[in-house]
């Protein structure tokens, strides 16, 4: 999966595109499935996904660079696996210094302080590709064992056609291809397009997710 990670700034676009589908689609906020916040903190990021069922993802843009981590809550991986509960050997112990703060960062410490993480990944400014740490899993859980390509798979194939495969089954809707489209090349949003995704929603409503997401007007 880490080898098929787009650029920082493709991915940091794609989350936006699919933050503001998803605000339009859904303007109920705990409903969402993808999120972005270029507020999180100073200088920082922020986008997420969750699934409603234990499975997560989340996004840092800093200054030095994108830290990622995500969580499947069914690999054989996850922390629970031992009493007490701990990381997977190898998850972290080769993070850059730079990004230790977030991996240590509250929000993504589940309530035991534990960290919720199957999977970590990191890309400082000088690095010319993705990275993660050396975690051996066992032969006979080899297969997306982590959860990586399940959990980040709309983000990797970056189209339109997808996110609309998605928004079928999750929203149970069916956006306009070319709407969806619109959104994706962050061409800024108009009424028109709006209510094509949701006739519900007027364009004055999104103002502060607009400003959130940072998305172009």
């Amino acid at each position: 999966m880490i080898a098929q990670l787009p650029a920082p700034e493709i991915v940091r676009a794609r989350s936006k595109a699919m933050a503001m589908l998803d605000a339009v689609l859904s303007p109920e906020w705990g409903f969402r499935y993808y999120s972005y916040d270029t507020q999180w903190a100073p200088s920082e990021e922020f986008a997420s996904m969750k699934d409603g069922s234990g499975d997560d993802y989340v996004i840092v843009f800093s200054e030095s660079g994108v830290y990622a981590q995500a969580t499947y809550h069914e690999s054989p991986i996850n922390a629970y696996r031992v009493s007490p509960p701990a990381p997977w050997p190898g998850l972290f112990d080769s993070l850059p210094q730079a990004f230790r703060p977030f991996a240590q960062e509250a929000a993504f410490l589940d309530h035991n302080g534990v960290q919720r993480a199957t999977v970590c990944l990191w890309r400082e400014r000088t690095d010319s590709e993705w990275k993660c740490g050396d975690v051996q899993v066992p032969d006979q859980d080899e297969d997306d064992a982590d959860g990586a390509e399940g959990l980040f798979g709309l983000l990797l194939e970056g189209r339109a056609e997808a996110y609309l495969e998605f928004a079928e089954e999750y929203y149970e809707v069916a956006p306009a291809l070319d709407v969806v489209q619109h959104v994706y090349d962050l061409k800024p949003l108009t009424q028109n397009a709006v209510s094509a995704l949701n006739p519900a929603v007027r364009l004055e409503d999104l103002a502060e997710d607009i400003t959130q997401i940072g998305y172009p007007v």
